[in-house]
This record gives structure tokens, sequence and C-alpha cells, in this order.
């Protein structure tokens, strides 16, 4: 290959106008990248705005359906549901998470029955349910794993047999996706994908989530380091991909994303396999924030961060944008 250098080469004759910008871009964004994480709460007409993550709101039932209906008009291919648990109904070993009539199995009642055309993503980990807000069962002071995967398995069959199309463990134990898998198996939920949060890491980036679905009071001073990933580990998220495939995921996903984009790309690149990323809390609540305070473009700083994940490698986004960004990207960008 002739090595050209300017004046030859003039890398700017492909920036000189929109048409030709738009000609050689490698990497597109639209609503099909986008899930849409939605707070859940109990009663009637409620909207109830999460202070730590400005534009967010808890909805009730009503109105969920009414948000997934435009969110399905505008090409977002599913919603992942997060309860806010009544207080009242938490326990230490999270049995809320085994009732059909919990916030989630209902939500996931009401948008099928609303015949709404949309995937639906529910979580699978107790913290939502528990006294303790630790992803699994607390003995001694210690989260217990195996005994843990038992519960995963019947919470997963819980929200299968409610509707729920995608099961996505969060709770990083080990060997859970092959407990969940199994546990659908024998339930007869075979065609039930599992989106596993594979990578997930012990994050600082969580505390907004945590606000939203009330279980930051819960955990208190205690931590996720014994499951979740130490943040310096990279080769360690290769692992865990590995093995979650190897028990049965369809999917996998980095949690969280931005500050993880060199994860997601190796993850991309050497399983070839549907990978996922989640702008979680904290990331969305950076963007809102200084946005709220003028330092920035709330707009373009919400897409050129979106864009950054398809050009990392991710096929997927979980991010509080999704509304937002599909009605901008329809609007044109």
């Amino acid at each position: 290959m002739t090595d050209r250098r300017f004046p030859q080469v003039r890398m700017r004759r492909l920036r000189r106008t929109d048409w030709m910008r738009r000609l050689v871009r490698e990497h597109e964004l639209s609503p099909n990248d986008f899930l849409w994480p939605v707070f859940i709460q109990e009663g009637q007409g409620r909207q109830t705005p999460i202070p730590s993550m400005p534009g967010v709101e808890r909805l009730s039932i009503d109105r969920l359906t009414e948000a997934v209906a435009e969110a399905a008009e505008l090409g977002i291919p599913a919603v992942a549901l997060f309860p806010a648990t009544d207080p009242t109904k938490k326990t230490p070993d999270g049995e809320e998470a085994f009732n059909p009539e919990n916030l989630v199995c209902q939500a996931v009642r009401a948008i099928k029955a609303a015949k709404i055309d949309i995937g639906i993503v529910c979580d699978v980990a107790l913290d939502p349910y528990t006294t303790h807000g630790q992803d699994g069962l607390l003995r001694d002071g210690i989260v217990v794993n195996d005994e843990t995967l038992i519960a995963l398995g019947k919470q997963a069959v819980n929200q299968a047999e409610a509707g729920c199309d995608i099961i996505a463990p969060s709770d990083m134990m080990d060997g859970r996706i092959g407990a969940v898998r199994a546990a659908l198996d024998a339930a007869g939920f075979d065609q039930v994908a599992i989106l596993s949060y594979a990578a997930k890491y012990a994050s600082a980036y969580y505390g907004p989530f945590r606000d939203a679905v009330g279980s930051k009071a819960n955990l208190g001073q205690g931590d996720k380091r014994t499951y979740q990933m130490d943040p310096a580990n990279g080769d360690e998220a290769m692992r865990e991909v590995s093995l979650d495939l190897a028990e049965g995921a369809d999917m996998v996903m980095v949690k969280p994303g931005q500050p993880y984009l060199d994860i997601v790309y190796r993850v991309k690149t050497t399983f070839g396999v549907p990978t996922f990323a989640y702008q979680v809390s904290g990331e969305y609540a950076q963007i809102a924030a200084a946005a709220e305070r003028g330092w920035i473009d709330r707009e373009k700083m919400m897409l050129e961060s979106l864009l950054a994940f398809k050009r990392a490698g991710a096929d997927g986004i979980l991010t509080y944008f999704a509304i937002e960004a599909a009605k901008r990207l329809r609007a044109g960008w």
C-alpha cells in the first residue's frame, strides 16, 4: 500500500458537508438499539419523580401501560421493569419475589393484556425484596451462593408465568444462569430467553438506582463486593461471560456502561454474541444534572454517549434516555 500523506491525503474532504459525513458514517443509532428501564410502584394514577434522576419517574401500572405503548410506537423493542417494593412486603429472604401477585408480575400481565407489541425484560435478583438489600440470601452476615440459586430459579419461573419474555439475572451468584435455565426449562418455559448481567461491577454508579427502587436504606453501610466484580479487572469479565454462555445465556450485558466500554469491546470481539450495555443511573444522573446547571447540552451529550456504546460494539443499550432519544432520532439527528 502506497504511503500517502498530506497534502495528497486530506481527511477533511470526508467531513466537508452533512451529506458526506452521513455517507461515510461508520455507526448509526436508532430506537432499535434501546431497552428502556422503567421503575414501577403501587397505586393508581401515580407518577413520582426521582430526585437523583431528573426527568425519571416511578410509574403506577396504569401509567406504565400508557408509557410502554408510547415506547412501542417509537420503535423501542423492549422495556425492563424494576419495582419499588412496599417496605412492608420486604423480608429477610425476599419471599415477595415469588408472589405471583407482586408488582412486577402485575405489570407484566397488564402490558400483555394491553396487547402492546414490545418485549418485556424482568430482573432476577432478590435486592428489591429483602430487608437487608442484598441480591441473595443472607446467612450469618454472608450472602450464600447455592441456596440463593434455588430462590432465583423460583423468581424466574414466577416472572415467566406472568408472561415475561426475557429473564435478566443481575445477582452475580456463581452458577445462576445454569440454575435459572434449568428452572425455566423444567417449568415449560424453554422459549424464554436469558439476558445475563455477565460482567456486573461493584460500582459507585448505582446510587440513584437504589434511591429509585428504595433499596439504599436497606443496604445501609453494606456493599456487594463479594459477588459483583472488582472494577480493576478485565480478564475476569471474559471468564464470567464465557461461563454464562456455557450455562445457557442467550445474550450478555456489561454494567455499568460507559466507564467499561473497553469491556464491551472485548466481549463483543471475543465472543461475537448479542452484547448489551447498561447506561446506569449514575451515568444518566451526571448528564441530567450537568444539563440542569447549563454546563452541557443535554441532547447532544445524550446522543453522543449512546453512540459511543454502538462504536464499542454494543448491540443494544439499556438507557433511561430511551424515550427522549427515540423522539430526537425520529426528528432527525
